[in-house]
């Protein structure tokens, strides 16, 4: 059954019928797919390029956002080709959680794609002070960079139909990096998320994936304690040439995960990262 088989008078309908293109090129690797993106906070942002580059390829856009962030994803957001609507989402409130669903069928009709591109964690819970982090601190972590993202996407499953894809935003967790502490823990918890989402949304044949992304100089990068260890480790060790100021390659990895080009392809993690992952030189 195809979401034109389904399309009718019927609220349930409407928001699995097509996107109108509204302007937005009608061919494309993404053409006429609705997304949702969230984590779009300066153009320096993995997220933002997510953003462009799907619109690029035809896709109609929703950014999310919440508190001192919201002005910011706002003026972002007009650097963009078309400058999408931003709704307000705080992931650790479930009243927003409640309400998204009605806000995005609003903008969209009804969603083929979300990117989940959203992590925090504590000062205390990173630059060395792992065995002195509290559980406050390391729950926080866990709730905002983990749990948020399968709270993202039951929150979005009312809108979507087969074929849909998730995409979240990792970073390697296989290693211990230094200063990385709990948010290392917490991309750890993150991916078995992934799996777990995966295996429980693979009969209505939506996919769950993460891009694994190499260091990248974001907002959220930079407020790492020490991420200048970090940026020199990247700078010299993957076998193939990484720029820790480019976010492009991550982000047409995540465009592809979004497309219809790999229908059977969840649970995976695709590392974009130069070879770090398996290569040190």
């Amino acid at each position: 059954m195809t979401a034109h088989d389904l399309a009718g008078s019927s609220p349930q309908a409407s928001a699995l019928r097509p996107a109108d293109a509204s302007g937005l090129g009608r061919t494309g690797l993404l053409a006429g797919k609705r997304l949702l993106v969230t984590g779009v906070l300066t153009k320096s942002s993995i997220a933002f390029h997510v953003a462009r580059i799907a619109q690029q390829e035809g896709a109609q856009l929703v950014l999310t956002s919440y508190g001192r962030a919201m002005s910011l994803t706002e003026a972002t957001a007009e650097r963009l080709p078309q400058p999408p609507p931003v709704l307000r989402l705080d992931v650790t409130s479930p009243v927003d959680f409640a309400g998204l669903a009605d806000a995005v069928r609003e903008e969209l009709g009804g969603v083929d794609g979300v990117v989940h591109s959203i992590a925090f964690a504590p000062q205390n819970a990173m630059g060395g002070a792992f065995l002195d982090t509290s559980w406050k601190d390391a729950a926080t972590a866990l709730e905002v960079s983990a749990y948020s993202f399968k709270a993202l996407v039951t929150a979005c499953l009312p809108l979507m139909s087969e074929g849909a894809s998730v995409v979240g935003l990792d970073f390697d967790a296989t290693q211990a990096w230094p200063g990385y502490d709990w948010m290392g823990v917490s991309k750890a918890a993150l991916e078995s998320v992934t799996r777990y989402l995966a295996l429980y949304l693979g009969e209505r044949r939506i996919r769950v994936n993460l891009v694994a992304s190499g260091l990248v100089r974001t907002l959220a990068a930079r407020s790492i304690p020490g991420s200048e260890r970090l940026e020199e480790i990247w700078r010299t060790r993957p076998p193939m040439t990484w720029d820790v100021d480019d976010p492009v390659p991550a982000a047409k990895a995540c465009a592809v995960l979004l497309s219809d080009w790999l229908p059977s392809t969840t649970g995976e993690i695709l590392h974009v990262d130069g070879g770090m992952h398996a290569v040190v030189v």
